[in-house]
């Protein structure tokens, strides 16, 4: 027998990558709500891996952007700016899926670390204290 296995409305039928898309928009959603003007510049993006251009993972220094869990990229905060053909690009914090599902130990887990990443992400873009964005 070939196809599905069940049905595409069952949340069983996605796959990984969306499922992890779904956390993040879940873990994003209060932290919008509460700071959505202060947000209105800002876009969330999922990527598998960070990119990496040596081939020496001791040679390998991650900037002050980068949320590094044992010298492993778990996210990233991307200033605005311009693209190569001179177009303003918005800032945008990068998420790195596979990394957080490697730290992650089981779901409860992963909701709780990529509320923890995004939290430290915007209070870097905003210049705040994660505290104040996590309203502790």
């Amino acid at each position: 027998m070939r196809g599905p296995l069940y049905p595409s409305s069952v949340p069983a039928a996605r796959s990984r990558s969306q499922r992890f898309d779904a956390l993040v928009l879940d873990a994003l959603e209060p932290i919008e709500q509460r700071w959505h003007t202060e947000l209105t510049q800002l876009d969330v993006a999922v990527d598998e891996v960070p990119e990496v251009d040596v081939t020496s993972p001791e040679s390998v220094v991650w900037g002050d952007d980068m949320v590094v869990d044992s010298n492993v990229p778990l996210a990233r905060l991307v200033p605005e700016s311009t693209d190569r053909r001179g177009n303003p690009t918005r800032a945008r914090i990068v998420l790195y899926r596979r990394p957080l599902e490697a730290r992650a130990g089981n779901g409860t887990d992963m909701t709780d670390l990529i509320h923890d990443v995004l939290v430290e992400q915007i209070a870097s873009y905003l210049g705040l204290d994660p505290g104040v964005i996590d309203g502790n």
